[in-house]
């Protein structure tokens, strides 16, 4: 079927090369709207976790909503923990996510091809180093010799290490359980652990349904940022889409800090949590997502270098790596 352009090229009696040069100039026309069709992805896969704005958007539905506009459906998985989640986004299995400040550390030294995106401002409240109610322990240098729960290269790593340096105890010296956050607090529960590093809501529920005791959290200590991030491969190839997800989550954050009662109303079914507990979480929640500063990865390169001094990555990581194009 001959294109409008040169159906008219032809009605307007114009010379044969003219005809044809309309005639190449619509096909290339519809080639770029093709190639411009294929280039748009058919799906965003998204990794969250219990916890944050991201949880709130996807309760809210209007990502879902706007991308599905553009024919693009979103797949959310759930994972238990920051860790798990960029291990996911390392074999390819999800495009965009959210974390703390240790896991992309972690990432990167496993050879991730990730990319900061944007970050939400310190939240050092909302994890906590925890001990049971009646607990003799209550100084962090009592931890000496103590066994400790946290899930590995979760952004509680990071809070138990500084912890330990501010207190004059060597990281070696605490006897440190990995376990996932679910396992983690049966073993809180049933005494196989002393202390138990976590964050919100997993902390707020060990508080109110436990009683746990805040032995220290991350006031002071160290930032707890929520990163942004999105695989390097997705990111280069389909920016656009990722600015909506960031466009979007800016709207959710500034919905829920406007309309808190309503945000714990629309998180308590998603966590499956008793409100007091929800209420608790969503009190220490930062809100004002930001895009990525030379600073924050400076904060994020002491990170690094802290796991990598005491071993717990296999090789320097450079943060730099993983920085948007326009830090580059």
């Amino acid at each position: 079927m001959k294109s409008s352009v040169a159906v008219s090229a032809s009605r307007l009696g114009l010379p044969g090369w003219l005809k044809q040069c309309a005639l190449v100039f619509c096909l290339g026309l519809t080639g770029a709207g093709v190639a411009q069709a294929q280039d748009k992805p058919r799906e965003l896969r998204i990794g969250f976790q219990k916890y944050g704005t991201l949880t709130i958007v996807k309760a809210l539905g209007t990502l879902d909503k706007r991308l599905g506009e553009q024919g693009i459906r979103i797949t959310w998985t759930e994972f238990p923990a920051g860790p798990q989640l960029l291990e996911g986004l390392n074999v390819g299995a999800i495009d965009f996510g959210t974390v703390g400040e240790a896991p992309p550390i972690f990432a990167q030294a496993a050879g991730a091809a990730l990319v900061y995106v944007a970050n939400e401002p310190p939240a050092p409240a909302s994890e906590a180093l925890l001990v049971p109610r009646d607990s003799p322990i209550k100084t962090v240098a009592e931890l000496k010799g103590k066994r400790v729960a946290l899930n590995k290269g979760s952004n509680v790593h990071y809070l138990l290490v500084k912890l330990l340096e501010q207190a004059g105890v060597a990281y070696r010296d605490v006897d440190v359980a990995y376990l996932t956050p679910s396992d983690a607090r049966a073993a809180f529960e049933r005494g196989s652990v002393d202390a138990w590093v976590i964050w919100d809501p997993f902390q707020a529920a060990a508080e109110k349904q436990l009683g746990a005791r805040v032995l220290a959290d991350g006031t002071g200590v160290v930032k707890n940022y929520q990163f942004f991030l999105a695989a390097r491969p997705f990111q280069d190839k389909h920016a656009d889409v990722i600015d909506i997800v960031i466009d979007e989550i800016r709207k959710g954050d500034a919905w829920a800090r406007e309309h808190q009662a309503e945000t714990v109303a629309l998180l308590e079914p998603v966590l499956g949590l008793p409100r007091p507990v929800v209420e608790l979480a969503a009190s220490r929640l930062a809100y004002g997502i930001t895009p990525i500063t030379r600073e924050v990865l400076a904060e994020q390169q002491q990170v690094a270098d802290a796991f990598h001094a005491l071993k717990l990555i296999p090789k320097p990581v450079q943060v730099q790596d993983a920085a948007p194009a326009a830090l580059k």
